[in-house]
């Protein structure tokens, strides 16, 4: 049984999907835990009440991951929260979609800023609260190493980058005995990509089990490379993607 009683856990982007699923894993687990969304109060309220209702303290924090002075300032108001920061889940992500041919600049750059530049700009302001045995965990996806139709370049792309950053900084931290790794989801059941959507059965059709993943299979993907029984795993990449990439 993975115990993280204890732990003081921050996710970016938890009010929602594949984040919100890792915000109550973490808990469910032991962990107080504190998390950024942006706009959707009602859904962060109810990832708060679940949360607190395991035992553990959550902490919702409204935060543009676009915005630096943000992203500063909502680490820095849950280690005050908290008591400290053990644990950062880099999650915050949002998609672009459509040909290179048409790319709208404005429109890749803010994904840019929330897929690519978030993430470091998290880890930048949480690595001054690490100590031996701190996780960072970032989520890319499988279209960061495989790209299998088109529409998706630009996202896959921004994906594609936290492997650079995951092996970079593992590199960087490793002496301090802190780990850092990348999960890559596949085709996951959430409202940006539902199960019984338009094209469904063709990203069924990518994987070996020939399904979904639901948001909390993920989630326990998350919550085992964040305990002490992942201690020697770093700079990994971890498929959770029903076999897209076998």
């Amino acid at each position: 049984m993975i115990d993280l009683t204890g732990k003081r856990a921050l996710v970016a982007g938890g009010s929602r999907g594949i984040g919100a699923a890792i915000a109550l894993a973490l808990a469910e687990h032991g962990a107080d835990v504190a998390f950024t969304y942006q706009s959707a109060t009602e859904k962060a309220q109810a990832v708060a009440a679940s949360i607190e209702a395991t035992g553990r303290r959550a902490v919702a924090l409204r935060a543009d991951s676009a915005d630096p002075a943000a992203i500063a300032q909502a680490v820095d108001a849950a280690a005050t929260a908290l008591g400290g920061i053990d644990i950062l889940i880099n999650s915050a992500a949002i998609g672009y979609y459509g040909a290179i041919a048409d790319l709208d600049v404005d429109a890749y750059q803010k994904m840019m800023d929330v897929n690519v530049r978030a993430p470091l700009l998290f880890a930048k302001a949480v690595i001054p609260h690490l100590r031996s045995g701190g996780r960072i965990v970032s989520i890319g996806s499988g279209l960061g190493e495989r790209v299998p139709f088109p529409g998706v370049t630009a996202y896959a792309v921004s994906k594609a980058a936290l492997t650079a950053f995951t092996r970079g900084l593992s590199r960087e931290l490793g002496p301090q005995g802190i780990t850092v790794n990348l999960v890559q989801p596949g085709s996951t059941d959430t409202d940006a990509n539902p199960a019984d959507g338009d094209a469904a059965a063709f990203q069924r059709g990518l994987t070996s089990l020939g399904r979904y993943a639901e948001p909390r299979e993920i989630a326990q993907a998350v919550v085992f490379l964040a305990s002490p029984a992942a201690s020697v795993i770093t700079g990994a990449i971890l498929n959770a993607d029903a076999g897209a990439l076998a």
